[in-house]
Parts: C-alpha cells; sequence; structure tokens
C-alpha cells in the first residue's frame, strides 16, 4: 500500500462529525436543524458548538458578561435538548453540545480542529456590520479547511 493510502482520509466515505455553531440566532438555529439532517442521513456525529465571547476590558466594569455568556450556553442546551426530546424516535441522531471561548469565527476554527470535524455548518450572519469585517460563514469558506455549508 502506498503511502497516500495508509493514513486516515477525510470525506472518503461521508463525514464522521459535523460542526454546527449556534448562538441561539434563528439562522444559528436553522444551520442546527439542517445539520442533524445531515448528521442522521450520513451516520455522523452532529457537534452544536456555541462559542461563549471573551470578556473585553472594558466590559470588566459593567454587567457580569461571563454569567451572561454562560447563561446563553445553557439557554442553549435546554433549547437544543428540548427539541431533541420532540423529534426523539423520529431522527435518531448522535450529538454533543461544546463550548468555546473567543470570537466567533476563532471558537468555531478551534472546535473543528479538535473535534477534527469533517464538515461545518453556520447560519448566515443577521447582522449588518459583517459586509465590512466578514462574515464568520464566508471567513469559514476562505479557510479552506473544511467544507462550510452556510444556512439561510
Amino acid at each position: 500500500m502506498s503511502e497516500q493510502h495508509r493514513g486516515f482520509e477525510r470525506g472518503t466515505d461521508g463525514p464522521k462529525v459535523i460542526v454546527a455553531g449556534v448562538d441561539g440566532s434563528e439562522s444559528s438555529l436553522r444551520a442546527a436543524s439542517y445539520a442533524s439532517g445531515l448528521a442522521r442521513r450520513q451516520n455522523a456525529l452532529l457537534a452544536l458548538v456555541y462559542v461563549q465571547p471573551l470578556m473585553t476590558a472594558g466590559a470588566a466594569f459593567g454587567a457580569p458578561v461571563a454569567d451572561t455568556t454562560g447563561e446563553i450556553a445553557e439557554g442553549l442546551v435546554a433549547e437544543i435538548r428540548e427539541a431533541a426530546e420532540r423529534v426523539r424516535g423520529i431522527w435518531d441522531v448522535r450529538w454533543e453540545f461544546h463550548t468555546f471561548r473567543g470570537d466567533p469565527y476563532s471558537g468555531l476554527v478551534t472546535a473543528a480542529d479538535e473535534l477534527q470535524a469533517d464538515a461545518v455548518v453556520v447560519g448566515a450572519s443577521e447582522s449588518a456590520g459583517h459586509r465590512i469585517v466578514g462574515s464568520v460563514a464566508v471567513r469559514l469558506v476562505k479557510a479552506g479547511r473544511w467544507p462550510v455549508t452556510v444556512v439561510p
């Protein structure tokens, strides 16, 4: 067997780990739903990822950001569990929930790398400011490290 055929090759038998970024927005929840369908059809693990923003120095004097984002993560877990219970028996999807810290792009890159993602699914940006900086989805596509699906 040649060197190139000995190692693991992504994408040959369909994705085994699908990462879906969730942040509570409608588009991210649609992305999670789409990703769960992909995971079911591919018999892949669905890794739902919430990227908890890092607290900036200025925020330290305001509301406790860490507590707030922790509450968001807990709320997302509850929402996702509730949705999973509703479709139990209809869809049999293996899934996990992960929280990473950082900005959304860096957090999803870290998550996809650490979880050895074969594919990444995100919702389309709902922020007008992303037209200037570039949306997380566009930056993930430009990284060119995984197939990226953007769900409207």
